[in-house]
């Protein structure tokens, strides 16, 4: 059963008559690649989808609901040993922010990254509407081109949205001091607010390993759940592995070996070697995975 934006967009594309001919790039004869399927029109059409609209609103709601729990639940600290971030959480913004990142980077983030990637090509195969976006006219390298353009803006929309509710309402719940390091170091409001950036980019470049697993997962599949979940386990799986210290130096290579580099900004002086090395596996992956989507899509009989 169709959706409603699907199933509009399928019988509009089937009144407008027989598909056109086939140009050599995949699109209608005649047709000019760079004016078809325009980045705005993808955009406005991701936002009426139900998904997006319920991720983008669970992002602004995890805060809230974090804050609340710390509100509700007082704090259990009992002095012992050095703090870590869940006990710094409370001391202002910018912490509250950070902490809300640590718990969302390994599966919240993963999620709605791979949802964004993955549902967006397997979606309209899914109803039978992408053999009629392919003939109406737009060529297939356009398609994947404007399709995985508009889920990676969404991500990093999502990524940006985050972190800023989180530090609104930090602010609001526990104030607007800076951040204050697991180390004893206080950083000052523009160093704190610098480094939630390097945060939030080191994070986009990271997860954009999962956005192209999901969309390669997408394009060879018609069934956006199976898109969507195949790239949230495979992620899962490279966390289990991740955690089997037997595999030694091996996982290096693992694409989440690196995921939580970030929290190297809490020091004094920022370590960037190990976020190095984690953005040039995940983008190294990034174009494999993309290499392998447009190589597949390019070749492939599509029938729905």
């Amino acid at each position: 059963m169709m959706s409603g934006s699907g199933r509009g967009t399928h019988e509009a594309l089937m009144q407008a008559g027989p598909p056109p001919a086939h140009g050599p790039d995949g699109g209608a004869a005649g047709a000019t690649a760079r004016r078809t399927l325009p980045i705005r029109v993808e955009i406005a059409r991701q936002l009426t989808r139900r998904r997006t609209q319920i991720a983008l609103g669970f992002l602004v709601l995890l805060p809230i609901l974090l804050a609340l729990a710390f509100r509700l639940g007082g704090n259990d600290d009992n002095g012992a040993g050095a703090p870590a971030l869940v006990d710094l959480a409370t001391s202002g913004a910018t912490n509250f922010t950070l902490f809300t990142l640590f718990v969302a980077t390994g599966f919240l983030l993963v999620v709605v990254v791979a949802l964004f990637a993955g549902d967006t090509v397997a979606s309209e195969a899914s109803w039978s509407s992408l053999r009629y976006l392919l003939a109406a006219p737009v060529p297939r390298s356009r398609l994947l081109q404007q399709k995985l353009a508009a889920a990676l803006l969404y991500s990093a929309f999502a990524l940006v949205l985050l972190p800023t509710v989180a530090y609104g309402v930090g602010g609001l719940f526990f104030g607007w001091d800076p951040a204050q390091s697991p180390l004893g170091t206080t950083f000052t409001t523009s160093e704190s607010i610098a480094r939630l950036a390097i945060v939030t980019g080191y994070l986009m470049v990271t997860l954009l390993f999962v956005a192209a697993l999901g969309f390669t997962l997408g394009v060879y599949t018609d069934a956006p759940l199976g898109a969507v979940g195949g790239a949230v386990m495979l992620v899962i799986v490279s966390n289990i592995l991740d955690a089997v210290t037997a595999l030694g130096g091996l996982r290096n290579a693992l694409p989440t070996h690196y995921s939580y580099a970030w929290t190297d900004v809490l020091s004094p002086e920022i370590s960037y070697a190990q976020m190095g090395r984690g953005a040039l596996w995940s983008l190294g992956y990034t174009l494999v995975l993309l290499t392998l989507a447009w190589r597949h899509f390019l070749r492939k009989d599509v029938v729905s």
